[in-house]
């Protein structure tokens, strides 16, 4: 059995790499970390992005084991869509509070009320909730979705603010929204982004859907995570305000070293999103920790909800 390595300042960090990189190759796996998770996990990566991306790249896979570097529901998803394969969540505490606020009995009563409404359920959910879904969302094609799903009645959990986004963008829907939110973009407020207007005028204001609605209003964009490294590498500013976990500004700086990033106000972190050391990849590797294990009902019906999230451009 192999020994636990404990990081302290002895440890060569080239060789705990070279360990986690010889076990892959070893137990043919894949490394997926999502654009929040810290530079030293980002720097290994066999694929970076956000939960579109990812949950498009895990379906394909043709590796044995799939380590998912991030938060639970997303590790979740990818044993929904692989469900032959070993995923592991190299940490199990790391959740996701904006998953956590919506549970089964609330989604159960608020479908009875609408009966004739369809539940799309973005993709930070838990697989429970996914499996009472008819469609999943990402934040990038979240307005796609919702577009295109065959009725006029939406209920959309679990985040208001990337609802409102939505229903702002398609007014034909009625959409009922839950009142849950992200810990972390919750914090970006309209004050923050008058005040980088002050003092970065000419630079372009980019957030995610998840902010506050006074603060998508007043950006120049409004993207997804994979949305914003596109629009700042097609863009021809120079200057960035990024509305959205500080993770994000270590790879637009790394992919453009050219160009300036500001935080959006103070940066703002996701403790759970940070909880994923190498010491952590390297125990999920030698010891196969922690499988990620669901009810096969449960990831039947979850299944249909994630497969047409994929289906969608």
């Amino acid at each position: 059995m192999a020994k636990k390595i404990r990081l302290n300042m002895e440890v060569d960090m080239q060789d705990l790499k070279s360990k986690i990189l010889e076990l892959r190759k070893e137990q043919n796996a894949v490394l997926l970390a999502h654009n929040y998770q810290i530079p030293e996990i980002q720097n290994i990566a066999d694929y970076l992005g956000d939960s579109l991306e990812l949950s498009k790249i895990s379906k394909d896979l043709k590796e044995n084991t799939i380590v998912f570097c991030g938060v639970k529901f997303m590790a979740e998803t990818a044993k929904i869509l692989s469900p032959k394969k070993k995923v592991l969540l190299p940490v199990m505490e790391a959740g996701c509070p904006l998953a956590d606020m919506i549970n089964v009995e609330d989604l159960i009563e608020l479908k009875g009320n609408h009966p004739d409404a369809w539940v799309v359920s973005y993709v930070n959910s838990s697989a429970e909730i996914k499996a009472l879904s008819d469609v999943c969302c990402t934040s990038a094609n979240a307005i796609n979705v919702v577009r295109n799903v065959p009725v006029k009645k939406i209920i959309f959990v679990p985040d208001k603010n990337l609802g409102w986004w939505v229903q702002k963008n398609v007014p034909e829907k009625e959409i009922i929204l839950w009142q849950g939110y992200c810990l972390v973009h919750e914090q970006f407020s309209i004050d923050d982004l008058m005040l980088v207007r002050k003092f970065h005028p000419t630079a372009e204001v980019i957030t995610h859907p998840e902010c506050p609605h006074d603060v998508l209003e007043k950006s120049d964009f409004v993207l997804s995570t994979a949305g914003m490294l596109k629009r700042v590498k097609d863009s021809t500013s120079k200057k960035f305000v990024i509305g959205t976990e500080e993770g994000l500004i270590y790879r637009l700086k790394k992919e453009n070293p050219e160009k300036y990033f500001y935080s959006l106000g103070s940066a703002r972190t996701c403790l759970n999103m940070k909880k994923t050391k190498l010491e952590d990849v390297y125990n999920a590797l030698a010891k196969g920790q922690y499988v990620v294990e669901l009810n096969l009902e449960i990831m039947e019906k979850a299944k249909l909800a994630l497969e047409r999230m994929v289906s969608y451009v």
